[in-house]
């Protein structure tokens, strides 16, 4: 490979080198980011209103019912929706990756659009179609079976119907687990099966699914902790069915009057179990109990299914129906129906709700502008901090250097409406009052968007060799000047993948944001989440469509730009 040199090669400067401290600065940016909301967290939990210490706090979680049902609530959502997730995922992921079925790519597409969808807006398009009065669906039923108007199919202000609204937009991480495991798994036992005369379901049960058993477990580990952080869908749908989560819990916890000391206790609890599952996760990704001995790996063999392939395919779209294009289309019918609940025609269609979002809706504006500068401003800044902590951890250019990757990928274990609370506790008072600004919005964002960043960039440093590094410094470059100058261009595709998925990540957060908005400052996933209290689903109908359409195509295009980063996990709100 030649290498064009336009500039003459650097001098040896005897200047101070200002390296050393920008990137120990980067290093302290990412401290204050993580460990002060956290202490402040920690702090509170142990103290009672008058600053002493005390574990009274952690009694009354216990003894509380209306604190302790919260808990039992949760563990029994996470749980259930753990185990409907693997019992879903799983034999579609084996379907897409292993079989003959039609339309799998297409399959993976629509499994890809659930991730796209907020579940928060998810949960208010299954309003739309399941409500027992109001909903699409029980209307349906009412008309088809002549049924009285108090009746319905379906209750969507129910447990159950918070299960499963939950479910739609968790299954995606236990079908993403297992199809890579099976691809990624050989086909050389599953034949050598297949000769000593074991039949197809044999070989899969006996072979294919110990093999994969690690990334299903794993999936369902997942889906119990996206269950059990959750904010948006239970504050949706629990609230108006008389029930708690803990997230909701928390959240009320700092409606008046406000009990921030009961609020951190609860919070502790919730962030201590997310470190453990999280733990327990990378455990069982990261064992190699089966191991295949001998040359270069064959393709997976696909299985062939017959008629039933069709059968198959008509499984998977009816399983789609829920998370993508039932509330796609209640959307929609929402966005152009002069009543919300009622199904388009001609006499009902408008554009009404269009202008209205747009043009009269006092607070879009402000919403819209909110959410497109922390955007903007969190994609950039976190993407600049994932770059330098990236370099720092890859070329171990810094003492600390891996105390500094651990910091970075952190925040992944940090509920939302938890940061939420640390942030809320640690920036209200001197010297640093951010409370009612759009900064402690930025600090919330930034955090939860740095371990997805980190990740990213960290993937893409490791595939570039540091010798082009090196042969700058040697000609007398600071590591600052090598990072632009040589590394960063190389790695311009990644950082604008990255950028593209911190800008997605931050639109459609709203566990934090809940917790630290005030009127000036509210962001379009709130604004939502607001007009869902007072009832206004057309407007939510519009606004969620214009976040869909956005969130969407920048998806598209970092996924198109993305260099073999691996796929990036959006947190669930």
């Amino acid at each position: 490979m030649t290498i064009a040199v336009s500039d003459p090669p650097a001098r040896m400067t005897h200047g101070f080198d200002y390296t050393k401290l920008v990137l120990y600065g980067f290093a302290l940016v990412l401290c204050v980011l993580i460990v002060l909301p956290m202490s402040w967290l920690v702090y509170y939990a142990f103290v009672d209103k008058d600053g002493a210490f005390t574990l009274r706090n952690f009694a009354t979680l216990v003894n509380d019912p209306t604190l302790l049902d919260p808990l039992i609530t949760t563990f029994t959502l996470a749980f259930s929706t753990s185990l409907i997730c693997c019992v879903v995922a799983a034999p579609m992921g084996w379907l897409v990756a292993r079989t003959d079925m039609p339309l799998r790519r297409t399959v993976r597409l629509l499994v890809t659009a659930s991730f796209v969808t907020p579940p928060f807006l998810g949960a208010i398009a299954w309003e739309l179609l399941a409500a027992p009065n109001s909903g699409l669906i029980n209307k349906v039923y009412r008309i088809v079976t002549g049924a009285d108007a108090d009746s319905h199919l379906f209750n969507i202000y129910s447990f159950p119907g918070l299960i499963f609204v939950v479910t739609c937009y968790t299954f995606p991480y236990v079908f993403v687990l297992v199809a890579n495991a099976l691809e990624r798994t050989p086909s050389e036992l599953e034949d050598a099966s297949s000769i000593l005369g074991a039949s197809t379901w044999e070989t899969a049960r006996r072979v294919t699914v110990p093999l994969v058993l690690p990334a299903i477990l794993a999936g369902a580990l997942v889906a119990f902790l996206q269950a059990m952080t959750l904010f948006g869908s239970p504050a949706i749908l629990a609230l108006p069915a008389g029930f708690h989560t803990m997230t909701t819990k928390i959240w009320s916890l700092f409606q008046y009057p406000p009990k921030p000391e009961l609020a951190a206790a609860a919070s502790l609890p919730l962030l201590i179990l997310t470190v453990i599952l999280l733990r327990a996760e990378h455990t069982i990704l990261g064992r190699r109990s089966y191991a295949v001995l001998g040359g270069k790996n064959s393709d997976p063999r696909l299985i062939r299914l017959g008629w039933l392939r069709w059968v198959a395919l008509a499984m998977c779209f009816i399983v789609l129906l829920n998370p993508v294009f039932l509330p796609y289309a209640a959307l929609f019918n929402a966005t152009f129906s002069k009543v919300a609940s009622q199904f388009i025609s001609f006499s009902n269609f408008t554009v009404h709700n269009i202008h209205f979002v747009l043009f009269e809706l006092s607070a879009t504006k402000l919403a819209l502008y909110n959410t497109f500068v922390l955007g903007i401003a969190t994609a950039t800044i976190g993407t600049v901090i994932a770059v330098v902590i990236s370099y720092l951890t890859t070329r171990e250019a810094v003492t600390g250097h891996k105390a500094l990757g651990f910091l970075a990928t952190a925040p992944v274990a940090i509920p939302g409406i938890v940061l939420g609370v640390g942030l809320f506790l640690s920036y209200t008072r001197p010297p640093f009052v951010l409370y009612g600004t759009l900064w402690i919005l930025l600090l919330a964002f930034l955090t939860l968007a740095m371990p997805a960043a980190y990740q990213q960039m960290q993937s893409a440093f490791k595939a570039i060799h540091p010798e082009l590094e090196d042969a700058s410094r040697i000609l007398g470059a600071t590591r600052l000047k090598a990072l632009r100058q040589i590394t960063a261009p190389l790695l311009r595709t990644s950082v604008i993948a990255t950028w593209c998925f911190v800008f997605v990540g931050t639109i459609r957060e709203l566990s934090a944001a809940v917790m630290l908005f005030t009127s000036e400052t509210k962001v379009i996933s709130v604004l939502i989440f607001d007009l869902n209290e007072s009832g206004d689903l057309a407007a939510i109908s519009v606004l969620g469509l214009i976040m869909l359409v956005v969130t969407s195509g920048i998806v598209a295009l970092a996924n198109r730009l993305r260099l073999g980063g691996g796929s990036v996990r959006l947190r669930d709100n």
